[in-house]
């Protein structure tokens, strides 16, 4: 077992544990025994995880939890690893340090923790299995093996191994209330799959799962002796390729069920070659079974040399899977996906072409062999990841051995003296009736008496001969609806005397529900001339009744909520409007929410969720409304009401607040609260009385325009439509336009404000601002065109544009000036620009053409644009960070509480709010001084925002701040004026 140490912030003695004796060191010597350690450690290489490992919870009653996504793995440079372990009960995250069980070796960990925070002490079982076909891979595929050496545990009982010859297995026990952590030191890099199981519930899977592997291996056996025995009998050669089909199906399963392993044990080297081999063999015989089948030789030699070819390399590769196992298995894996899709173009070539019967009877098996690959080449990738997919892969394949056991039978007894009796038209018809499935209808129309079998009765769960007898019995069963046209349409047959039943109807189970069925029946016309006889077929077509309401229900309603869609919203609409016409006390008002930044939450959070959020939030709605109101869903996250309970203006505005507050109640979803918001838009009812009737169309796009102008208000909000709403529309709508065309037509101008060093009052840096310089409405300031830019994609041109434009003007001061540290220049990044991946081959592309300085240019980001998905934030600024441009954080402070993710993020410089400088007026610096220390010890630079005159500089460098921005240093200045400052050279960069 692994050596454990303690390492904990306290100067108590480390505790004693199960897993083995340990010295309790002198107080006096813990800082000199942590000092040497921890020297150790760093001499070694030894790299200590950011984070405690974050603990799962163990539940009494849950009997199996899936370990694999929250384990963590390391790879250490020595013999030694030193972890963090989970927070325990008193909140402590203490330190732990493991021994490789061999000296100097360079062994991968695993590290995961668990909680019991039950009275009971729990006795869980970990297994990770050696095998797994899941996730194994194609090319170098995973052969399996042993895969866990020894588990160390931070307290609390040492892990027990538990033989097992299929799966690496450890019995842990929890002790009541505590928070373990476990260090597993493994045999190899991979390790597919880690479960804790209970012991109960874990036994009683292995017995199904060892149940089952005896029916398959069973079947197996005896399909492979029965067409050995075939083979023995007839002696055709299609009979041993069968057989030898058979049997190599068989070896697979032995070997992956572990059946072979238990009858012969072997190590896993032996193991890995056995897998490997009997792949191949499987590919190999496959082989063999598809050329003697379809007779290859007799079509074409070339398909002879082909398939001898083939087959000697399969055999070679049986020879190199006891030399390199993994590429062995791979190859075949490989080959054994090329049989299927060869073999299947080259069935149906034959079939099609050459009308070959082998071949057309091989077409259903082969389409199930092809099924088998795909699914096994998903579950060896590992987009199926369920647990019986290996074993139901076995089972398939013997199911598909077996049906080609029965078309090779075909061949053996053919020709065998079989003869086929005649029958008469009678009995052909009977037999095509029974075939097809229909229920006989006969009904003597003279003696008024019904048959119609016993079939219907037992569906509708009626007692014997509730259907037979008079005609009328039937009218009592039949649904209101179609009494009439039942009545009708046997009435008009025998009143004419000719022509055909072809009639759906519904009758009432004994349970309530109602099935439907189809009369197909022509009259028989006796030698009076008169209808004797009404004889025809019924059948059931409940299902296809069923599925065509059901595509009626889907083309006016949502998929996902169910609610009406569009269409039917507008018909309803219609409806209301034109009820609304004819009586002037009804007044529909239309109301169009939609939900605030929901894309993001969508992107946060997955589509899945973001479906099971909106139909919560249907369902909150729906209990708003009252029956005449109307609930649709027009568009992705956008709903709409038809308001006709309420009448009076402010009654409408209080049922918009209640919609409102309905939405901000917070979502559970997976553990987590999702809190959201919904900009409201509503069309007050505008006809009447000398008024034309409002178009659907419009009152359905007002309130859209006032969904939108609460939107553009910050959204969490309700507006109602006013007339000059349609005026903001169309300046908005050409404000895009221009706004799309600026950057072609030059309007666009890039401004740089002062970044001055408090130190010395020299210029450090400059942050690039943009401005829009409209030929008609002259300079339109940023809080104007930003939004709309945000809005519609387009500040991802403009970002792009400010940060060439900033790096070409960067690159040529700093050719001009050689000082030190270098100039640097800061850009603004937006979210979308964020969101985007080809962020990174921007940056990339700019930072090659321009050379600045690595770290020199400046990509400036929003606390709140940063914490909208951490994650994310981080995967992405630590790529940008290593392509060699800085980060700053931008209005820090500023409500998000970000500090405890700063640690996490590369940035190198924060820039502080300007409310904070604001506040130093009233004495009130305890939490700018706050933020600069902190900072300092982060190593981070300061840039102060706000500096409005020398007294807010000079206490801006009193409280340690390096750098500072505002009118105190100078306002927004043209690209020139920057050189100027700098005293950069002035021709072009």
């Amino acid at each position: 077992m692994p050596h454990r140490y303690h390492l904990s912030g306290s100067l108590d003695p480390v505790p004693r544990s199960q897993n083995g004796p340990q010295e309790n060191v002198p107080l006096r010597q813990i800082p000199l025994v942590l000092a040497l350690l921890t020297a150790l450690l760093g001499a070694l290489g030894f790299t200590l995880p950011a984070q405690a490992v974050e603990a799962v919870r163990v539940k009494l009653d849950a009997p199996a939890i899936d370990l694999t996504p929250t384990i963590e793995r390391y790879r250490s440079d020595g013999d030694l690893i030193q972890i963090s372990t989970a927070p325990g009960k008193d909140g402590i995250v203490r330190r732990i340090v493991v021994k490789a069980r061999e000296t100097g070796a360079r062994p991968d960990w695993m590290v995961f923790a668990l909680t019991n925070d039950t009275d009971e002490q729990i006795d869980r079982l970990l297994v990770a299995p050696h095998f797994r076909l899941v996730g194994s891979g194609v090319v170098w595929p995973d052969l399996g093996g042993s895969r866990i050496a020894a588990i160390t545990a931070s307290e609390g009982i040492r892990p027990d191994r538990d033989e097992s010859t299929d799966a690496d297995q450890f019995l842990i026990t929890l002790d009541p209330g505590t928070t373990i952590t476990y260090v597993a030191e493994l045999k190899g890099p991979n390790i597919p799959q880690v479960y804790l199981w209970d012991q109960d519930a874990y036994r009683k899977k292995t017995s199904g799962l060892t149940l089952y592997e005896g029916i398959i291996i069973g079947i197996a056996g005896l399909l492979a002796l029965f067409l050995t025995i075939i083979f023995v009998v007839k002696g055709a050669i299609i009979f041993p390729a069968a057989a030898a089909l058979a049997w190599a199906v068989l070896a697979y399963a032995c070997i992956d069920f572990g059946f072979f392993q238990r009858v012969f044990p072997t190590t896993e080297v032996v193991e890995r070659v056995y897998r490997a081999s009997a792949e191949a063999v499987l590919g190999a015989t496959l082989l063999v079974f598809l050329f003697a089948y379809l007779n290859l030789s007799r079509w074409h030699v070339r398909y002879s040399h082909v398939a001898f070819f083939w087959l000697a390399f399969l055999a070679g590769l049986v020879g190199l899977a006891a030399f390199d196992p993994p590429v062995a298995a791979g190859v075949a894996r490989i080959s054994i996906a090329a049989v299927a899709g060869v073999g299947l173009l080259l069935i149906l070539y034959l079939a099609v072409h050459n009308g070959y019967d082998r071949a057309i009877l091989l077409i259903p098996t082969w389409l199930l062999l092809l099924f088998w690959v795909v699914a096994a080449a998903f579950t060896v990738t590992g987009q199926i990841g369920s647990d019986i997919v290996q074993p139901a892969l076995i089972g398939g394949l013997v199911l598909i051995v077996m049906l080609i056991g029965f078309t090779v039978m075909q061949h053996a007894f053919a020709g065998s003296g079989m003869s086929h009796a005649l029958v008469s038209d009678t009995e052909r018809r009977a037999l095509a009736l029974t075939g097809a499935g229909d229920i006989v209808f006969d009904w003597d129309v003279p003696g008024d008496r019904v048959f119609a079998g016993q079939e219907i009765e037992s569906q509708l769960g009626l007692k014997r001969g509730a259907l037979e007898g008079p005609a009328a019995n039937w009218l009592g069963l039949l649904h209101p609806f179609d009494v009439e046209r039942y009545s009708a349409a046997l009435d008009t047959v025998i009143e004419e005397r000719r022509g055909r039943i072809l009639h759906d109807f519904r009758l009432r189970s004994a349970s309530g529900p109602y099935y439907w069925y189809r009369l197909k029946a022509r009259p028989v016309i006796g030698t009076d001339g008169e209808v004797v006889r009404i004889v025809g077929t019924i059948a059931d077509v409940t299902e296809t009744k069923t599925a065509e309401e059901r595509l009626l229900h889907d083309a006016v309603h949502d998929s996902l909520t169910g609610l009406p869609n569009r269409e039917l919203f507008y018909d309803r609409l219609d409806a209301a409007l034109a009820l609304a016409g004819q009586d002037q006390r009804l007044k529909p008002a239309v109301i169009v929410l939609d939900i605030d930044r929901f894309k993001a939450i969508n992107d946060a959070i997955g589509l899945s969720a973001g479906d099971s959020i909106l139909l919560t939030l249907s369902r909150r709605l729906g209990r708003l409304l009252r029956p005449q109101d109307t609930l649709s869903r027009v568009a992705g996250d956008e709903f709409a009401v038809i308001l006709q309970s309420e009448r009076d203006p402010d009654r409408i505005l209080s049922f918009a607040e209640m919609i409102r507050r309905a939405i901000a109640t917070p979502v559970t979803y997976a553990d987590r609260e999702v809190f959201l918001t919904v900009s409201v838009g509503i069309a007050l009812y505008e006809g009447g009385q000398g008024n034309a009737a409002p178009k659907r169309e419009d009152v359905f796009k007002n309130a859209e325009m006032a969904m939108i102008q609460a939107k553009r208000g910050g959204g969490d909000r309700t507006d109602v439509f006013r007339a000059t709403m349609r005026n903001e529309r169309s300046d908005r709508l050409m404000l895009e336009s221009d706004l799309r065309k600026s950057l072609e037509r030059g309007e666009i101008k890039v401004l740089f404000q002062p970044i001055v060093r408090l130190e010395d009052r020299t210029v450090a840096g400059f942050e690039t601002l943009l401005r829009w310089d409209h030929p008609k409405l002259g300079r339109i300031p940023p809080s104007t065109f930003l939004p709309v830019a945000e809005e519609t994609g387009f500040i991802v041109n403009l970002g792009n544009f400010a940060i060439e434009r900033t790096a070409l003007e960067l690159a040529a001061w700093q050719r001009s000036l050689e000082v030190e540290p270098p100039i640097f220049a800061t850009v603004n990044i937006s979210s979308r620009q964020l969101l985007r991946h080809d962020l990174l081959h921007d940056v990339k592309t700019v930072l090659a053409r321009s050379g600045v300085l690595p770290g020199s240019l400046k990509l400036e980001l929003s606390e709140s644009l940063v914490m909208e998905n951490p994650e994310y934030a981080a995967q992405m600024l630590a790529r940008i960070h290593d392509l060699g441009a800085g980060l700053s954080l931008d209005d820090f402070g500023t409500g998000y509480s970000a500090l405890s993710y700063l640690q996490r993020f590369p940035f190198d410089t924060i820039k502080i709010d300007h409310t904070f400088v604001r506040q130093m007026g009233s004495g009130r610096t305890a939490i700018l001084r706050s933020i600069v220390r902190m900072a300092q010890e982060l190593g981070l630079a300061i840039v102060a925002e706000g500096a409005e005159s020398e007294a807010d500089a000079q206490g801006l460098q009193d409280v340690g701040c390096d750098y500072a921005q505002g009118a105190a240093f100078g306002e927004p200045m043209t690209v020139l004026q920057a050189r100027q400052l700098v005293g950069a050279a002035p021709e072009a960069a």
